[in-house]
């Protein structure tokens, strides 16, 4: 999902961020003063500080920005969204794709506010372990449904480019609370999203 551009940029923290990226170039054996490199550290400056405002961003306050009463209790899926994160370990990439499923106990969401949420976490230092139960944990908090499932797929760049160098490796991680533990909630979902499973 696209991102509000950002207009202004924390001065400070990109003028910290440009000054180390340069030192890092330089010591990689760059030659920060060349023509194609000259304002690249200001560029990347600005990229992470756009690929990391998860941490700007509030998930509850997300949800709780479009709560509505509802007497629907089915199950409400969010399926197929685009997910660009940075591996806490190495800040390389790892993209892919969640699915995402609540039963309303009373309460429901606008849909686009899930895909927010996905985003709030996906956009920042991670591993995709702790985003999907992040993901679980703060929709069960905040909308307290009768349960919430949450399956993850990515491909992780730190496995592509590097170490083991593993191209078609897909990691999938899922979580589930309240109704989706019990196993025939939980197969309906799987069974409902299992055409867009790698």
């Amino acid at each position: 999902m696209a991102f509000k551009k950002i207009e202004q940029y924390d001065k400070e923290t990109t003028e910290g961020l440009i000054e180390h990226y340069a030192a890092s170039m330089h010591l990689l054996g760059e030659d920060i003063n060349r023509e194609g490199l000259q304002k690249t550290p200001e560029r990347v400056a600005k990229a992470m500080q756009y690929i990391t405002q998860g941490y700007q961003m509030d998930a509850k306050e997300i949800l709780n920005s479009a709560k509505f009463h509802e007497a629907y209790n089915e199950m409400v899926i969010v399926k197929d969204i685009e997910l660009y994160s940075l591996c806490e370990h190495h800040m390389l990439p790892f993209f892919g794709k969640a699915h995402v499923a609540y039963i309303p106990n009373g309460v429901i969401t606008g849909l686009s506010k899930i895909a927010r949420v996905v985003d709030c976490f996906a956009r920042r230092l991670q591993v995709q372990e702790r985003m999907t139960h992040q993901i679980l944990d703060v929709i069960q908090e905040t909308l307290n449904p009768m349960g919430v499932a949450v399956v993850i797929e990515a491909k992780h760049l730190c496995m592509m480019m590097r170490g083991v160098q593993k191209q078609n490796s897909v990691t999938t991680t899922s979580a589930f609370s309240g109704a989706f533990e019990r196993n025939e909630t939980r197969s309906e979902f799987l069974r409902l999203i299992a055409a867009d499973l790698h």
